[in-house]
């Protein structure tokens, strides 16, 4: 903390707050008023300050006295982050209830982790060694789970001492020969991307479970995808299904500005799941950032932010990571918000003229890296839009679609009919198809790309049939269009469905290949009906 610097509030707008603070630097961690709110800077002006309010300003008053840290709103990370649930602001949502009830009040805590829980920390240096930044000095058995121990990035130098056995995390693991002591933990600034060795082309599939994602428009290891869709067509249950089936070793869900009814019911299954790979609780790998719409709306700008500087905390771990945000469009809400009592210029529907540098900013941290430890890890993201009116083209889909590679639109029509999930296969799109051909074929079957290409233009065909059939009825049709019709609707209903309430929420992509299979055997068999033919040998 800088001595010295602080001040009084001049002025109070909402979560945006004026003081005769100067001295600070933007985007500094300040503590406001009486009850030391978590703030930061957002504006420097000649004669003060603008600071953005993290919490409910509720109470706040003039003349009450402002605090700078001299560093920036930092993340926490550490062994102890699995299972729990934080806050925009990574506080720890149990701790909060448990001092403050069922609504959270204005509250100081120490650290976002359990500095005084027992850990039983194994070494892997020696006295002498020299380490430096990314190097992993050791690790703590959570639970099942080992966590290894990394050095900070901006640390370096030759090993003094090392720790074994039962220890806190509020104790030194590793002691340098310059007088640096290294914990179990460090903070890193969240709007910081934190560094690596280089980055690599997208590699592998992220397999989901769901047929119509993993079969015509896979996201690749690394990679993003949005899911834009209007008011119930299911974007929240499609995120919360991938969460507890896609094949990643940890999983970070962000519920950004989410209903608190729809957050309390994906605890609760999160709570209940055996993780098939684990057996154990689902829990034990996710971490869940909550942020209900009734709570401040600052904070929600700060969520996702939290969200994935921990997603890349596992990533330079050397794990996959699966990062989950519901949705994107209520954190742009937030920073709209947010502008709007700056005073900034407006851009497209109010949202700030930044809105695009912003999203594709946060969207680059998404990736595969050799970390600084020489270790492969990934961070990808699916990340869910809900445009209003189902308006595709209204700004945030819009900046989103130029910095992803996988499109999921989910289709009003498709969920009022109670198809789901909800993706039109006419307008969704990979960009990773290609790239994913070669792992498909090698791994699950060499007819792979062949049946997907035959997949989809069955379907392509039967949209092109559907006005003439409207006219002439399905007899009306020749016999190898109404065999079109015929197999499009078994795709439709047996393969491009799946039920998330039941075994079927999760299909591996050997079923997957079988499933279709069945139905494309039986076209390929009509065609050969229709034209007279001997049947052609299945593929």
């Amino acid at each position: 903390m800088k001595p010295g610097i602080s001040g009084k509030i001049t002025s109070i707008s909402g979560a945006t707050v004026r003081t005769d603070l100067s001295g600070l630097t933007l985007f500094e961690r300040v503590s406001v008023g009486l009850h030391n709110l978590t703030g930061e800077v957002v504006r420097l002006e000649k004669e003060g300050t603008v600071l953005q309010v993290y919490e409910d300003p509720s109470g706040l008053g003039l003349d009450e006295p402002v605090q700078g840290h001299g560093a920036s709103l930092t993340t926490t990370l550490g062994p102890g982050l699995l299972s729990v649930m934080f806050d925009g602001l990574q506080r720890p949502l149990d701790i909060l209830a448990a001092k403050t009830g069922s609504f959270i009040h204005p509250i100081h805590l120490e650290s976002s982790l359990d500095l005084k829980k027992q850990w039983s920390f194994t070494p892997l240096v020696n006295k002498g060694d020299t380490v430096s930044g990314g190097v992993k000095i050791g690790y703590i058995d959570e639970g099942a789970f080992q966590h290894p121990i990394i050095i900070p990035p901006d640390k370096k130098g030759r090993v003094e001492s090392m720790a074994q056995g039962a220890i806190t995390l509020e104790e030194p693991l590793c002691s340098l020969e310059d007088g640096s002591r290294i914990f179990g933990y460090h903070s890193w600034p969240m709007r910081v991307p934190r560094p690596y060795r280089k980055k690599i082309n997208p590699q592998g599939p992220v397999i989901t479970g769901q047929r119509i994602i993993d079969f015509l428009f896979p996201l690749a290891r690394g990679g993003t995808s949005i899911i834009p869709g209007g008011f119930g067509t299911g974007k929240t249950i499609l995120e919360q299904t991938i969460a507890k089936h896609a094949d990643v070793d940890i999983v970070i869900y962000a519920g950004c500005g989410e209903r608190g009814n729809e957050m309390s019911e994906l605890i609760e299954e999160f709570l209940e799941l055996v993780d098939p790979r684990s057996k154990s609780p689902l829990m034990d790998r996710t971490v869940l950032v909550v942020n209900t719409s009734n709570m401040p709306v600052a904070a929600r700008e700060a969520s996702i932010y939290t969200a994935v500087t921990l997603g890349e905390y596992y990533r330079d771990l050397g794990f996959h990571v699966l990062l989950l945000a519901d949705s994107i469009s209520r954190w742009a809400e937030a920073l709209r918000e947010i502008s709007s009592s700056l005073e900034e210029m407006p851009g497209e529907e109010g949202y700030p003229t930044y809105l695009a540098s912003r999203l594709s900013s946060f969207v680059e941290r998404a990736g595969v890296v050799e970390t600084l430890s020489g270790d492969i890890g990934s961070l990808s993201m699916i990340l869910s839009v809900s445009p209003p009116g189902g308006d595709f083209t209204e700004p945030v889909t819009q900046a989103l679609l130029r910095t992803s590679g996988a499109f999921l639109m989910l289709d009003t029509g498709l969920a009022n009919s109670r198809h789901f999930p909800a993706i039109n296969w006419m307008q969704s799109y990979s960009l990773y198809q290609n790239t994913l051909a070669d792992y498909f074929a090698k791994n699950v079957s060499r007819d792979w790309e062949v049946l997907r290409i035959l997949c989809r233009e069955i379907m392509h065909k039967e949209e092109a049939l559907k006005e003439i059939m409207e006219i002439v009825g399905i007899d009306g049709l020749q016999e190898e269009d109404r065999l079109v019709m015929t197999v499009a609707e078994k795709i439709r209903s047996g393969f491009l469905a799946q039920n998330a309430y039941t075994a079927d929420a999760f299909c591996s992509p050997q079923k997957t290949m079988d499933i279709i299979r069945s139905f494309t055997d039986q076209f390929l068999k009509g065609q050969d009906r229709t034209k007279g033919k001997p049947e052609n040998e299945t593929l």
